[in-house]
């Protein structure tokens, strides 16, 4: 098969190249389906050193993994193509075509979109530079890291004291900075104070960063905080704009805004899956692994099924040669 060439039709037309999409990709290539995967290199880990909580590759380097995960994927005959997909049409009936920034148009039966999501960091100078590095919001997937260490914990919306509490049992030196977050209530107040949390009020001015490194937290009144590490918490925008090409609908919740789909990564829009990042903003590269080989076993059970009826239907309908 020439799977380089605009019209072949796939079986699966993967949208991005992560943990979710990857392991996908195997799922459905050793079910022998034909499956390109287009992947735009911007993996939402990137900046970090390693990816945690991942049994057996426990600190892999991202883009090993990634390296690794794509390897395994052409082996079983996937392909692999550095593409950014511009534009999606289509639907279950018809094939989907995804039209490429470069022009080129990838045709498939069915579309996985694997696009992650987008971390809209805090407004705040030093933030984005020490991002993935000294300035995190996970402490499942950096917390080891900087555990004893003086953390900041800048407050920009209600979850910012339920980032201290988990980010407490790592380290005694927990400072809260207020920043623009509401005003604390009585109960969290007897909590922090309770655990020798530090409240800071006032806005936060910048981030002192040296390299990677948080060095201070600096007040808009000049106060300046010697700290280790800052805790954030993004606002999470999944990449839909396929989806809502597609005729889909995102939808909002109090982290941010996703691709809605079922446990298995089906959506509404018959024929367009997601796995990852895209439906689920809290996964974790091992979460977002497991939904892609969920997401690809669904795919491969509903064309199976699609395949069957088709071929009940050619059977009940004598052919046109046939009838003569």
């Amino acid at each position: 098969m020439d799977t380089t060439s605009e019209n072949t039709v796939h079986d699966v037309a993967i949208v991005g190249g992560g943990p979710a999409g990857l392991s996908a990709a195997v799922t459905l290539a050793r079910s022998l389906r034909s499956v390109v995967v287009l992947d735009a290199g911007e993996p939402r880990n990137a900046p970090a050193e390693g990816a945690h909580n991942l049994l057996g590759r426990e600190g892999v380097p991202p883009r090993e993994l990634l390296t690794a995960g794509r390897a395994e994927a052409e082996g079983y005959g996937a392909e692999v193509r550095d593409a950014r997909v511009a534009h999606a049409s289509g639907d279950a009936e018809s094939g989907f075509v995804l039209t490429l920034d470069d022009g080129a148009t990838v045709r498939a039966r069915r579309v996985l979109l694997a696009t992650g999501l987008v971390d809209e960091l805090p407004a705040v100078p030093g933030v984005r530079e020490g991002w993935g590095s000294s300035v995190l919001h996970c402490p499942f997937c950096h917390g080891w890291e900087v555990r004893g260490r003086r953390i900041a914990v800048l407050a920009t919306g209600p979850a910012a004291a339920h980032q201290v509490l988990l980010f407490r049992q790592l380290t005694p030196h927990v400072t809260l900075f207020q920043h623009t977050a509401p005003e604390l209530d009585d109960a969290t107040w007897e909590q922090l104070s309770a655990l020798g949390v530090r409240v800071v009020e006032g806005e936060v001015a910048r981030l002192d960063v040296e390299g990677r490194s948080v060095r201070s937290v600096v007040l808009a009144d000049g106060t300046s905080f010697a700290v280790d590490a800052v805790v954030v918490g993004p606002r999470f925008v999944a990449r839909g704009e396929l989806f809502e090409q597609l005729g889909g609908t995102l939808e909002e919740q109090p982290f941010g805004r996703f691709v809605p789909a079922d446990p298995r990564g089906q959506t509404a829009v018959p024929g367009v899956w997601a796995a990852g990042n895209s439906s689920d903003l809290m996964a974790q590269v091992g979460a977002s692994a497991a939904a892609g080989v969920m997401a690809g076993a669904g795919i491969h059970g509903e064309l199976a099924l699609t395949d069957a009826a088709a071929a009940v239907a050619r059977r009940r309908t004598p052919s046109a040669a046939a009838r003569a």
